[in-house]
């Protein structure tokens, strides 16, 4: 397993690991607004899945748009994380593969990206923001909330 294998593991587990405590949770609760993340629970996680499918449109070389659709319940989270994270790791993987790693491509402010560039972004992206998803999870009382960091998916992917 290289490293691009660990970090596209690890970001795609750690973020399932919230999706999966959240869905204990009332609307009420998903919606309540706090002074971190993207405001809410559901829009910090509706904002980290809906990111990893406007970099792989921009890298793809297809037109992305800002614009997402807010108060999805947690399944349709969940399914989309799924669905958009494949195709995510399948062209980080492909790209790797083809030592493309420094080839460019135009993000969405018009200038030259590495494709390594923005696929490390994703994952570290996604890493600040389930930080503040977890710090909310533990202000609304959710009890047992799990650790995410990369030594306890090292442990998990393995069954240790």
């Amino acid at each position: 397993m290289d490293l691009l294998d660990r970090q596209l593991g690890h970001d795609h587990w750690a973020t399932t690991q919230l999706l999966e405590q959240s869905r204990k949770l009332t609307d009420a609760k998903l919606d309540q607004p706090f002074d971190i993340g993207h405001g809410t629970l559901r829009e910090t996680l509706n904002h980290m899945i809906f990111v990893v499918d406007f970099w792989t449109t921009l890298m793809a070389g297809q037109p992305a748009t800002w614009e997402r659709e807010a108060h999805r319940s947690i399944a349709e989270l969940i399914e989309r994380h799924e669905r958009f994270y494949a195709i995510f790791a399948t062209f980080a993987r492909r790209v790797h593969d083809e030592q493309r790693l420094e080839d460019t491509f135009v993000d969405h402010f018009g200038g030259q990206m590495t494709f390594g560039g923005a696929i490390l972004h994703v994952v570290l992206h996604n890493a600040e923001h389930r930080t503040e998803a977890l710090h909310i999870l533990g202000r609304l009382g959710v009890p047992d909330l799990p650790e995410v960091d990369h030594g306890l998916w090292d442990f998990a992917r393995r069954g240790v």
